[in-house]
C-alpha cells in the first residue's frame, strides 16, 4: 500500500485557520509586555518629576531694605512631590550688611559690590551641587521706592550683573522693587503661617501692622467691600483670602522723624513759638539737655542740618511730640474721597480681628521692657517718663546704646501712640495688639512670606501643568522618556517575535481534514 502523502498548505491559509481557534491565539506574553512598558513609563515620569520624599531643597531671597540688605537662605523639603514643608526654626540662615541699596544712588556699582559678602554667605550655606537649581531673588522695598525710577533701574541692573554669575538660578525679573502692598501681604502670610491660621478660616486670621524705616504697612482680612487699589486676593490651599493691604510711604519711623525735623526747622510746627525768637524752635521729641551732632542727622543737605542744629532747643515733651506726629499723619485728610480715612486721605476699612505690631513697634516696646501684650497706655506712660528725663541721665542709664539709637525712643513712643491710637483708633486699653517680631521662634520677616508663596505657587503651577512641562521643546525629561519608551518597545518586539510559534498546515488524507502543527525552532 502506498504511504499516505501529506500536502503542505500555503502560510496564508494556515494563518486563516489559526485565527479561527481562539484558544490557540491568546497573546498572554504580549499583554504582559504591554503592562511592563506602561509601568516603566509611569516610573520614568515619577523619577523625573517627583522629588524624593523629604529631599532638602533651598531658596534665597535678598531683602533690599531702606537701612540695610539682608540675605535669607532657606531650606525646605517636599512631601510626595506636592506639599512643601518649611523649617524656619533651623532651616533659616541670614546675614545683613549696611547700608541699604538706596544709599548707592550716586554709585550703582557700589550697590552691586555690597552683595558680594551676601552671595558668598549663600554659597557656604547651600551645597554646591544644588546651586544651579536654587532660585535667588532680590526684592527691594521702601528705600528704593523713594528714589526716581531711573535711579532704581540703574541700581537693579548693576545688581543683576552680579546675580547672573552668582552660580544660583536667576532671571532678570527676579531682581525688582516690590510694592508696599506686596510687602504687607508677604508679612501677613508668614505671620499666619507661624500662628497656624494660614489655610484656615479667614475670620480667624491675624492682621499685621509693620513700622519700618521708610514706610508703614497695614494688612488684614476684611469682609467689607474695598476699592480694587486696596484689595489683594491670595489663595493658599483651597482657601481664598480677600485682604486689605496698603503701604504708607513716608510714614516709616525714620522718614517720619526727618519730616518732623523739617517741619520744625521751617517753623511749620512750634508749640511754644510765642515765647521764642523767630529763629529758634523747640523739638518736643528730643530729651532735654541734648546737644545735636550733625554727623548723627540724616537730613538731606548740609544747609538743612545746619539750620536744624542752630535753631534747636530740646523740649523733651511727650504730649507735644505726639501732637506733632498726629499732625503729620493726618496731613491731607481733607482730601479724603472715601467714607472714612484713618491716615491722610487713604482708604482703610475698620480694623478687624487681632493684630501683630512688628519691626519698630516691637523694638520700641522691647526697649521699654514691655510685655508683648502690653497696652498702648503702658507705652504712653513709659514714653512720657523717657521724654521728660534729662539727656545726661539717660546716657548714663543706657551706656550700651549708641546715642543715635537712644535718641529715637522719645519720638518712636509718641509716634506709635499717635499712629495706633490717635489715627487708627485702637483704644489705649485694647488687648488685640501684640508687639512681636517672631511667633514660635519663626521671625516675622516679610521675606519668609514671599518664600512661602513662591514655593507653593511653583508647586501648584507644576501640579496643574506638568504635561505642558513635559512637552516643552527643550525638556530633557521628554527626550529621556521617548528614548526609554523606544528601547522598551524594541525589546518587547524582539521578545514577541522570539516567542511567536512557527506553524504549518497539512492535509491528512487518511482523516480527510487539515491539521495544524508546530515547527520546532532551529538552533
Amino acid at each position: 500500500m502506498d504511504p499516505i502523502k501529506l500536502q503542505i498548505r500555503p502560510t496564508s491559509r494556515s494563518t486563516a485557520l489559526f485565527s479561527r481557534n481562539p484558544r490557540q491565539t491568546k497573546p498572554s506574553s504580549i499583554v504582559a509586555i504591554s503592562i511592563a512598558i506602561s509601568l516603566a513609563l509611569v516610573i520614568s515620569i515619577y523619577v523625573f518629576f517627583f522629588p524624593a520624599k523629604d529631599s532638602t531643597k533651598y531658596g534665597i531671597i535678598i531683602d533690599g531694605g531702606s537701612t540695610g540688605t539682608r540675605i535669607h537662605v532657606l531650606g525646605y523639603s517636599v512631601e510626595g512631590g506636592k506639599k512643601p514643608v518649611f523649617d524656619f526654626k533651623r532651616g533659616l540662615k541670614s546675614l545683613r550688611v549696611n547700608p541699604g541699596l538706596s544709599s548707592y544712588a550716586e554709585d550703582p556699582e557700589g550697590a552691586a559690590d555690597s552683595l558680594s559678602e551676601l552671595l558668598e554667605f549663600g554659597r557656604r550655606k547651600v551645597p554646591r551641587n544644588l546651586w544651579g537649581e536654587t532660585e535667588i531673588r532680590l526684592m527691594a522695598t521702601a528705600g528704593l521706592r523713594l528714589l526716581d525710577v531711573e535711579v532704581q533701574e540703574r541700581i537693579l541692573e548693576e545688581c543683576r550683573k552680579v546675580l547672573r554669575v552668582s552660580g544660583f538660578k536667576f532671571r532678570d525679573e527676579w531682581a525688582s522693587v516690590i510694592t508696599g502692598s506686596d510687602e504687607g501681604v508677604y508679612a501677613w502670610v508668614v505671620a499666619n503661617y507661624a500662628l497656624g491660621t494660614l489655610g484656615g478660616n479667614p475670620l480667624q486670621t491675624t492682621g499685621i501692622i509693620e513700622l519700618g524705616g521708610a514706610s508703614a504697612q497695614v494688612t488684614f482680612f476684611s469682609s467689607e467691600p474695598m476699592p480694587s487699589d486696596f484689595s489683594r486676593s491670595i489663595k493658599f490651599g483651597n482657601i481664598t483670602y480677600n485682604l486689605y493691604s496698603h503701604s504708607f510711604l513716608h510714614f516709616g519711623q525714620n522718614v517720619a522723624r526727618e519730616s518732623l525735623r523739617e517741619l520744625l526747622s521751617n517753623g511749620d510746627f512750634s508749640p511754644a513759638a510765642g515765647s521764642l525768637h523767630k529763629k529758634m524752635y523747640i523739638d518736643p521729641c528730643t530729651p532735654k539737655g541734648y546737644l545735636p551732632d550733625s554727623s548723627m542727622l540724616s537730613l538731606g543737605s548740609v544747609a538743612e542740618k545746619s539750620k536744624y542744629i542752630s535753631g534747636l532747643q530740646a523740649g523733651g515733651n511727650f504730649s507735644e511730640c505726639r501732637s506733632a506726629a498726629q499732625m503729620m499723619l493726618q496731613k491731607g485728610k481733607e482730601k479724603c474721597s472715601y467714607d472714612r480715612c484713618y491716615l491722610g486721605s487713604v482708604f482703610m476699612p475698620k480694623l478687624q480681628g487681632n493684630f501683630l505690631a512688628t519691626e519698630n513697634f516691637f523694638h520700641t516696646s522691647k526697649f521699654f521692657r514691655l510685655h508683648e501684650k502690653a497696652l498702648l497706655s503702658d507705652l504712653m506712660v513709659a514714653g512720657q517718663r523717657f521724654c521728660g528725663e534729662d539727656w545726661a541721665k539717660l546716657k548714663k542709664q543706657h551706656q550700651s546704646l549708641y546715642e543715635e539709637d537712644l535718641l529715637r525712643y522719645c519720638f518712636s513712643s509718641a509716634y506709635i501712640v499717635a499712629l495706633l491710637h490717635d489715627s487708627l483708633e485702637i483704644a489705649l486699653d485694647d488687648e488685640r495688639i501684640s508687639f512681636v517680631n517672631q511667633v514660635e521662634n519663626i521671625p516675622l520677616d516679610w521675606a519668609l512670606g514671599a518664600f512661602i508663596l513662591h514655593i507653593t505657587s511653583n508647586l501648584d503651577v507644576w501640579e496643574h501643568d506638568w504635561i505642558t512641562t513635559i512637552l516643552k521643546d527643550d525638556s530633557p525629561t521628554l527626550l529621556s522618556i521617548i528614548a526609554i519608551s523606544a528601547i522598551l518597545i524594541l525589546i518587547a518586539w524582539f521578545i514577541s517575535k522570539w516567542r511567536k510559534p512557527q506553524l504549518k498546515t497539512v492535509y491528512d488524507l487518511e482523516k480527510g481534514r487539515y491539521i495544524i502543527t508546530r515547527i520546532g525552532r532551529s538552533s
